[in-house]
């Protein structure tokens, strides 16, 4: 990868062209926006280090380890998430470079629906960018849906072993009290995310720090308080098989376990998002994505190891008769602490070190949400588009803030009824979202490969076989994520994830076929407006 001093050109067809690309004030990023025919809106006060904070903190190891650690327990165990983290972090990383690389030609809000746009030539741009946009922000809705409603569900947990665990007569939560504890938590979201991008810029440093220092204490921590460790052997090379699940290839199983790896580690396309506030975004957007993949690989790696050498039973801790009520990491903090003292209040402490992570976690999903939709429905594609992409006097689209909290409540109320039809609907928050992020890219390695101009940062001439490489990466998981994963296969047991991705695809589909094909033109400029 090299860094060029050279200003990006236009790559691919879209509007903007004739505009000298000369720093405005100093900054290459809003040049570049300038060029690309936008106007400056938003504040752009976000360092370098504030861009990595977001993307960091939505990617947020402590966030999708602690949430689907009973999947990589039940799939494989230890082996297939300390050596899977690494081979879905390896193909991460050609994603996030894929993405990088033109993130540094076109430093917009709107991230990958433009960069669509831009990359699948006149005739495509339309439904290019239209099919994108909505995998996107539906996707984007999704996970802020799953990281919320997965902080309330901790919450649930929390109480409960504070007031005595599941085998102690504790006090478990119905599900109308979790959906509450997630409509106050967007609540609290979206009142933060009003406030001006300078207080955002602050939470944001705090919530990457807190994510860092949250995971060196836990994987010392526990470990160490643990009375009784597994040993090295067990961590590195012990495949549990039994998933009771009835399936036993082992292949199979240890697909299945990446999920939670795969799961982590999504959301960086927040800085992309956050270019149009951040200085010198062709350079600092690019490698705000890339260092938030590459430290979180390593730091969630410890966190992984040092959680799984506190890990003895693994059928104990996927019990739903234990006093976690079958939470995994949260019966092995409690118990660790249990053993060593006498008391779980050591475990209840560090999950609320967990739970504070996941809350900054959806606090930084709703700021990238808003971005999106702010970019989104400035080119038109949202219905009451007018709305949605007003700022406010911080320069802050507060509208599109409190749309996307709304949305995610609503994402979340398929739980009340079925807890299946609610996984159906935030594995969008995996698939789909990956979907979004490989479309630009596909575009950029075919119809762009001749043409396509990079910026700043770029891969040389490495480009086409990484992006290939990231495209056939993000393929694989949508086949291998739609599997069973239970057998028999019954209506309580089907993998639904292929029935809401192929549902968002239809939908999308069927929108521009009826109706958006005879007016969305895709990304329109406004720098004379």
């Amino acid at each position: 990868m090299t860094f060029s001093k050279s200003p990006a050109g236009s790559g691919g067809s879209g509007r903007g062209g004739g505009i000298t690309a000369v720093d405005v004030d100093g900054d290459s990023g809003q040049a570049r926006l300038n060029e690309l025919g936008y106007k400056q809106e938003l504040n752009r006060n976000l360092s370098l280090l504030s861009n990595f904070a977001f993307s960091f903190t939505i990617i947020s190891v402590l966030t999708g380890v602690t949430t689907l650690y009973n999947t990589g327990l039940n799939y494989g165990g230890p082996v297939t998430m300390t050596f899977g983290w690494f081979v879905a972090g390896a193909f991460t990383m050609t994603v996030g470079l894929s993405m990088a690389e033109i993130c540094s030609s076109f430093p917009t809000s709107g991230g990958l629906y433009y960069w669509s746009a831009r990359l699948s030539g006149n005739r495509w741009a339309p439904f290019a960018s239209w099919i994108t946009g909505w995998f996107n922000i539906v996707g984007q809705w999704a996970v802020t849906t799953s990281v919320d409603y997965s902080l309330a569900q901790l919450i649930q947990v929390i109480i409960l072993l504070s007031t005595g665990g599941a085998n102690g007569g504790g006090y478990l939560a119905s599900k109308y009290v979790v959906i509450a504890f997630h409509a106050a938590i967007l609540l609290s979201h979206a009142i933060i995310n009003s406030l001006p991008i300078s207080w955002l810029s602050f939470f944001g440093q705090f919530a990457a720090a807190w994510n860092m220092l949250g995971v060196f204490v836990l994987m010392i921590a526990v470990p160490t308080v643990a009375t009784e460790r597994a040993s090295a052997k067990f961590v590195f090379t012990h495949f549990n098989t039994d998933n009771s699940a009835g399936i036993h290839s082992s292949l199979y199983i240890f697909v299945l376990g990446l999920l939670m790896s795969q799961y982590t580690l999504t959301g960086y396309d927040a800085s992309a998002h956050m270019t149009e506030e951040t200085k010198n975004a062709d350079r600092n957007g690019p490698i705000g994505i890339i260092s938030a993949i590459g430290i979180s690989i390593v730091v969630g790696w410890g966190y992984i190891l040092g959680i799984t050498f506190a890990v003895n039973d693994i059928p104990s801790l996927l019990s739903p008769d234990n006093d976690a009520g079958g939470y995994a990491i949260a019966q092995v903090f409690y118990q660790a602490f249990k053993s060593r003292y006498g008391s779980g209040v050591g475990g209840i402490v560090c999950l609320c070190i967990v739970a504070v992570a996941i809350y900054f976690c959806g606090m930084s999903s709703v700021t990238s949400n808003s971005r999106m939709a702010y970019a989104f429905s400035r080119d038109g594609a949202m219905p009451l588009s007018s709305v949605w992409h007003k700022v406010n006097k911080h320069e802050v689209p507060i509208n599109a803030v409190w749309l996307s909290a709304f949305i995610s409540l609503c994402m979340a109320l398929p739980s009340l009824g079925s807890l299946v039809a609610f996984q159906a609907m935030v594995s969008i928050a995996t698939i789909g979202l990956y979907i979004a992020y490989a479309l630009p890219i596909f575009f950029r390695v075919t119809l762009a490969r001749k043409h396509f101009v990079p910026g700043p940062f770029n891969l040389g001439r490495y480009g086409v076989v990484v992006g290939w490489v990231a495209v056939l990466w993000v393929a694989t998981i949508t086949v291998l994520f739609s599997l069973p994963v239970t057998y028999p296969v019954t209506k309580d047991t089907l993998n639904y994830t292929p029935v809401a991705v192929g549902g968002l695809f239809i939908l999308v589909l069927s929108s521009w076929i009826f109706s958006a094909r005879h007016w969305f033109k895709g990304p329109v400029t406004n720098l004379g407006g």
